[in-house]
């Protein structure tokens, strides 16, 4: 069962959460946020909280891969305590060289 979890604040989902948050917080060139709740079927928190991030953004220029991960991790800092229980992250500067 693959239903997006609601923040009680807002009753905007997860997903939708995040995008803001990112959004706000980076200014992105690129994001994609996929739900990947459905390939944890049998796993804690089956099929809610489980997302992969994609996301491109001039604030990670000049920024190691575990910097621009704390960065992303900092800015969702409140979903992780909760809505949030797996997180995948890619995240590139404009710069890099990617294939999306």
């Amino acid at each position: 069962m693959n239903v997006p979890t609601q923040s009680a604040a807002s009753g905007a989902s997860t997903m939708e959460c995040i995008r803001t948050e990112l959004q706000r917080q980076f200014q992105p060139d690129y994001l994609d946020i996929v739900d990947d709740g459905a390939k944890h079927i049998g796993h804690a928190h089956e099929g809610s909280g489980h997302f992969t991030v994609t996301i491109t953004a001039r604030a990670f220029s000049g920024q190691s891969r575990l910097q621009r991960h704390r960065m992303v991790f900092n800015a969702l800092e409140k979903l992780l305590a909760g809505e949030i229980h797996a997180l995948s992250i890619k995240a590139h500067a404009p710069e890099d060289a990617v294939s999306v």
